[in-house]
């Protein structure tokens, strides 16, 4: 039922989403340097994340049951959005395909990272801990203190840093094709249900089908020829759902195998500037790594089937390690 009324708000919504940003002249700003043949989406509507967050937001309100831990990982979700927001509308007034800099959505992004992480901790019992197969553990949290009754395990918000900081820019970079963030992201979020509820824990369980119902709904206007875009306001909320699912479901270590696909995006990006910067020359044809297919000669809707069959067979053994 989450699934089905997430999609079907999107879908009621998104049209109407359509129509005002083309009325107010907002569209994609295509990269200079990309692939000759996405200079056709140039103008084509953006910050269709808006309308997943809007999804998301009044199904939780409707289904779930405001506990503590629906309420921070919707929180987190929601902030991690506004700023993709900021960052779209920063793109747009300036008619760059680059929005806020580099440090200025890092700020941000620690700031969200560390606030989560503490009341996560403080407020829902998160155990400052990786848990590995097997019953092993490695305790982040030797090396904490407390600040205004707040314990502040400094390990632990280092490595949740890590992960939500990485995950939201690496969804970012997998946004660059017709549905292939959407569609992965939403099958991440299935599993991370399947998760959820084998934890014990329906309410996370049906903010996890919202999340996947929103991008349901969004994926039928963004499959290629995509009539808008999420933009960073639904990819680096998209990426900080799963992040913040990821640490409540204790998986973090099977986060980097189901989101393959984003690890991908993003090792490519960091290979690519490494290769470029030490050696003077590019690894792949262009980055992040969807691109490279694109110039090898692979459609769009190949490479997105391809990443989201990928994402299925990752999620499912994942699902099978949670077991």
């Amino acid at each position: 039922m989450g699934l089905g009324i997430a999609a079907a708000i999107a879908l009621l919504l998104m049209p109407w989403w359509i129509k005002l940003l083309k009325v107010e002249g907002i569209g994609q700003q295509v990269r200079a340097d990309g692939p000759k043949r996405h200079l056709v989406k140039q103008g084509t509507p953006t910050m269709g994340g808006v309308v997943i967050l809007v999804a998301i937001s009044l199904t939780c309100l409707l289904m779930g049951k405001l506990t503590t831990e629906l309420v921070l990982v919707l929180l987190a979700t929601l902030a991690t959005g506004v700023l993709g927001l900021i960052d779209d509308l920063t793109s747009v007034t300036h008619g760059r395909s680059l929005g806020l800099t580099p440090h200025a959505k890092m700020i941000g992004l620690t700031i969200i990272c560390v606030t989560f992480t503490v009341l996560a901790v403080n407020w829902c019992g998160v155990a400052p801990e990786i848990r590995f197969p097997g019953g092993l553990t490695i305790d982040l949290g030797v090396l904490s203190t407390t600040i205004c009754g707040l314990s502040f395990p400094w390990l632990y918000i280092v490595f949740c840093w890590l992960m939500i900081a990485g995950l939201s820019n690496a969804v970012n970079l997998t946004d660059g094709l017709d549905g292939l963030a959407g569609g992965t992201s939403m099958i991440a979020m299935l599993a991370m249900a399947a998760m959820a509820f084998l934890h014990g824990d329906v309410n996370l369980s049906i903010f996890c089908t919202a999340c996947a119902g929103a991008c349901l709904g969004f994926l039928w206007f963004n499959c290629y020829p995509a009539s808008i875009f999420m933009g960073d306001t639904g990819s680096m909320a998209l990426g900080g759902a799963i992040s913040a699912m990821a640490i409540f479901s204790r998986s973090v270590l099977l986060l980097a195998i189901m989101g393959g696909c984003f690890v991908a995006s993003s090792v490519s990006c960091i290979l690519q500037v490494g290769s470029y910067k030490l050696r003077k020359k590019r690894i792949f044809k262009m980055a992040p790594l969807h691109h490279h297919f694109e110039l090898l000669g692979y459609t769009e809707t190949r490479i997105v089937s391809v990443y989201m069959i990928i994402t299925v067979l990752l999620c499912l053994v994942c699902l099978l390690a949670y077991l």
